[in-house]
């Protein structure tokens, strides 16, 4: 790609040259540009799921991918991926759960319990690092969850009342409308489920006169042209249901400015876009300038010479990459003026072919899929894919215009607001696509960055960084939520469910912040942070961030639900419970046969990370009664133990284990704290409280720790160091004590193979998803093969497959093939 400055340009009708003025504008703002995006780049995330319904109890199957914000290549910076579940009737979050990323993708399950309610959810994603950009840019779904126990349709869209007054917004093409200069106005109208409804009306002068009409063309969109004139204040009428006439307020127009009209329709080799103006400028050498640039790349920059009022100008597509372009134009003050978004369709779109070996198939016959990956061209590229296969009986088609892995990364990611029916677009049926896509960029918001924080260089700072692993930050404070004034000594432990834990030290920074990075942990982790200002001083609180959920936005409620009905999904809610009532059974069944089963076997000890030992020659628990009263662990265990001898009392008794002594005399005991050696005066100093049993080991049994244990072992088991140990018991100041999720363990897809008998083959089999598969890859022919079995059900199946290649160039896949 290169940038193309022009030096001469269309005007009206005529080519028109001009003195080429200083460039320093454009030179600086390329360099300040290029710097943001170097300090603020961006990324992308897309999930896909298996399917857009479920039921309480099911799983969803999904898979996420990350792309470089800026070029869309695949993006392997962050390796956390987060995902949420959002009920939006209640306006929380229900479920949520960390994802590791590896080369860029996610693949991942989300359990759904079943004292979930019905209705509308949102699933969204996005990494660590995406929380420093406002959370409209974070990749949402809209799914529908069902009970099998309710008869009411929950998850159907409720209706909007007619006596609602409609959202209808007028947008000036370029953003402004400007006295006596002739421009269009875009105009989009929505329901209370912002749902684009169609609408036509009229627009009034302040003399009531009609000066034009205007009717929605798609999804509530439309646009007409007029040209405003001075001293006048302009009021449009939209035409209700009833018959009714609804006043909205027109934008007012500026005595001078600058408009745009941009024809991206017309010529298939250049975007057209016209400048008008009617500014005057004491200095006739004066310039507007019009830079255009997609997701961050300039393309194209322009002087245009402020002494001419009307002026059009060729930009070649081909210079564009793939997806959304931004046109700005700036006055002769080098303020953005003007500005309008287009898309750009170079052709660039991945070619996903799946192709069954045949149409039609018996119950439980293995399928055969052919898959290929090609660009446009058709040349063969490797790519990533992931593929669904699904009852459509069971599961029918909620939106044919739904979200895709094409939409998103092309279309939404870089949009705010509702893209309602993305996939529409892209769609090569709908004949009429360009032309809506074009109105859709009139109405639809961008603002990835401010012009102005560009051109003063002024980038926000990231608070959030690119995560290589689980975090833990946080900061730390006094109890007056003053700043503690210093660094502060940290000591973190992680417990984790299997018994192994991990220690980490650390210090914030003067103003109390922490941050303990890249670290990796499964399931649900117990974490420990005490934090000490000075020797001993721990007067201090500890905030942790992870127990804080990123901020949740909702543009209404509910937002861009789904039209289910339960009627339609009566045979998917049926089969569904009838599968989850044979699996729960089956489960049932196993527990009772167990339990007739006698096993005849030593029983396991439970392991303990701290013991590196087997079974200890002797134990001492510690318990009120046999503590009460003591001070050392060695009054204790005085007495209570064949072969100890404890000598003394207080902090001047010794112990020796009998037969622990050579040639010089007795040998004195190793003393072991949680597996950590230490010595007598170390033991002596652990509270009698805050311990939990006491192992001896003697003879053979402390071989294990070598010769330093020719005296014996003495192993001091605290309750902290257990790994079910309550941390929230203890109230010690300076502590902070949280369970919190790791990586979600990614489950395998069950899907039966019936080529070869199995005593669970002979349920039914009325399987709702029959195939999922996330990490396809197509190798450098652009093929591959997959296969799975069809179920008990006589229906067709509906296959979609979905990825990108290491460049970013996003494809989807569609087929079916019938059962009978």
């Amino acid at each position: 790609m290169r940038l193309l400055l022009f030096c001469f340009f269309v005007a009206a009708s005529l080519s028109i040259a001009f003195r080429p003025k200083d460039d320093d504008f454009i030179k600086q703002l390329l360099e300040r540009l290029q710097a943001y995006n170097r300090q603020r780049p961006t990324e992308k995330v897309y999930v896909h799921t298996d399917r857009d319904v479920y039921l309480t109890g099911e799983t969803i199957w999904l898979k996420g991918s990350l792309f470089n914000g800026n070029t869309h290549d695949a993006d392997t910076s962050s390796k956390v991926l987060y995902v949420d579940l959002v009920d939006l009737a209640a306006k929380r979050t229900r479920l949520r759960m960390q994802l590791r990323t590896t080369n860029s993708y996610a693949p991942g399950q989300l359990s759904l319990p079943d004292t979930l309610p019905s209705g509308t959810y949102q699933l969204r994603a996005y990494t660590n690092y995406m929380k420093n950009f406002p959370d409209t840019y974070f990749f949402t779904k809209t799914l529908t969850i069902l009970r099998p126990d309710e008869t009411s349709d929950k998850g159907k869209r409720s209706a909007t009342t007619s006596n609602a007054k409609l959202d209808v917004q007028f947008l000036p093409e370029g953003g402004q409308l400007v006295a006596g200069l002739e421009g269009r106005v875009a105009f989009k109208a929505i329901d209370g489920n912002g749902q684009g409804v169609s609408v036509r009306g009229f627009v009034l002068n302040s003399q009531k006169d009609t000066v034009s009409g205007f009717s929605s063309r798609y999804l509530g969109m439309g646009f007409f042209t007029f040209k405003p004139e001075p001293a006048q204040t302009y009021t449009a009428f939209i035409q209700t249901n009833k018959g009714q006439f609804v006043s909205y307020a027109m934008p007012t127009a500026q005595a001078q400015g600058i408009t745009m009209q941009v024809d991206n329709l017309s010529n298939k080799e250049n975007v057209i876009v016209y400048v008008i103006h009617n500014k005057s400028a004491a200095d006739a050498g004066a310039t507007l300038t019009l830079v255009a640039q997609t997701r961050g790349q300039v393309v194209s920059a322009a002087k245009i010479p402020i002494a001419k009022k009307m002026s059009a100008l060729r930009l070649p597509k081909k210079e564009f990459p793939e997806g959304i372009a931004q046109i700005t134009i700036f006055d002769e003050t080098n303020k953005p003026a003007a500005e309008r978004l287009v898309f750009i369709n170079n052709n660039e779109q991945l070619r996903v072919q799946i192709a069954p070996t045949k149409t039609v198939y018996k119950n439980r016959e293995q399928v055969n899929l052919d898959i290929s990956t090609t660009d446009a061209d058709g040349k063969p590229v490797s790519t990533n894919l992931s593929l669904a296969a699904v009852d459509t009986r069971l599961s029918p088609e909620t939106d044919s215009n739904g979200t895709t892995i094409v939409s998103h990364l092309l279309l939404s990611s870089d949009l705010t607001g509702n893209i309602e029916q993305p996939d529409y677009y892209f769609n090569p049926t709908h004949t009429d696509r360009w032309i809506q896509l074009d109105l859709l960029l009139m109405t639809q918001g961008w603002r990835r960055f401010a012009w102005s924080n560009v051109l003063t260089g002024n980038v926000p700072p990231v608070k959030y960084p690119v995560e290589e692993g689980l975090s833990l930050t946080g900061r730390v404070v006094r109890p007056n939520q003053k700043d503690v004034g210093g660094k502060v000594a940290l000591t973190f432990v992680l417990s984790r469910r299997d018994s192994t834990r991990s220690f980490l030290m650390g210090e914030t920074d003067e103003a109390g912040n922490y941050g303990a990075y890249g670290l990796d942990f499964s399931d649900t982790t117990t974490v420990f942070i005490q934090g000490v200002k000075g020797s001993n001083n721990r007067n201090l609180v500890i905030s942790l961030d992870q127990l804080v959920a990123p901020p949740l936005t909702l543009l209404r409620v509910p937002f861009n639900p789904l039209e289910v009905s339960r009627d339609e999904y009566g045979e998917f809610i049926r089969r569904a419970k009838e599968y989850q009532e044979i699996e729960r059974q089956i489960r049932q069944n196993r527990e009772v046969l167990l339990q007739a089963v006698t096993v005849k076997a030593k029983k396991q000890e439970p392991t303990d990370s701290r013991k590196i030992y087997g079974r200890a020659d002797a134990t001492v628990k510690f318990d009120a009664m046999n503590t009460a009263g003591r001070l050392t662990i060695l009054d204790v265990i005085q007495g209570r133990v064949a072969g100890v001898q404890v000598t003394g009392t207080g902090m001047s008794a010794r112990v020796q284990i009998r037969g622990a002594a050579n040639f010089s005399g007795p040998v004195e005991p190793l003393f072991v704290i949680d597996g950590m050696p230490t010595d007598l005066q170390g033991a002596m100093s652990i509270s009698v409280q805050d311990v939990d049993q006491v192992d001896i080991l003697k003879g053979a049994s402390a071989a294990i720790y070598g010769s330093r244990a020719s005296g014996g072992v003495i192993s001091i088991l605290t309750k902290r160091g257990d790994s079910s140990y309550d941390y929230s018991k203890d109230l010690a100041p300076g502590t902070l004590v949280a369970k919190l999720p790791g990586f979600t363990a990614v489950r395998e897809f069950y899907a039966p193979q019936y080529n070869v008998t199995k005593p669970e083959h002979v349920r039914p089999d009325y399987r709702t998803t029959l195939f999922w598969s996330p990490l396809i890859q197509t190798n450098a022919e652009g093929k591959a093969n997959v296969s799975f079995f069809t179920s008990d059900s006589k229906t067709t199946i509906r296959l979609q497959a979905e990825g990108a290649t290491l460049n970013g160039m996003p494809g989807v896949g569609r087929s079916t093939l019938r059962v009978d």
